[in-house]
């Protein structure tokens, strides 16, 4: 089966005045980029995974898929 890699972009927005902001901005960016990815995966793919199932039934030529 072929398979087209597509993919959303995510920002998070920060309010630098926020004690917990300040420590995320000392890690370096990387390590910034990971923790808000993963974050993100945690909570999102579970809840979007019935979403997903919904716009692939019946669907015989395509399927869309989460890959975390």
């Amino acid at each position: 089966m072929k398979q087209i890699k597509h993919s959303l972009e995510f920002i998070t927005e920060l309010d630098e005045n926020n004690s917990t902001v300040k420590e995320l901005l000392a890690l370096p960016k990387e390590m910034q980029v990971t923790l808000l990815e993963t974050m993100l995966k945690d909570l999102i793919v579970p809840k979007l995974k019935p979403i997903i199932d919904e716009v692939n039934k019946g669907n015989s030529f395509a399927l869309l898929k989460v890959v975390a």
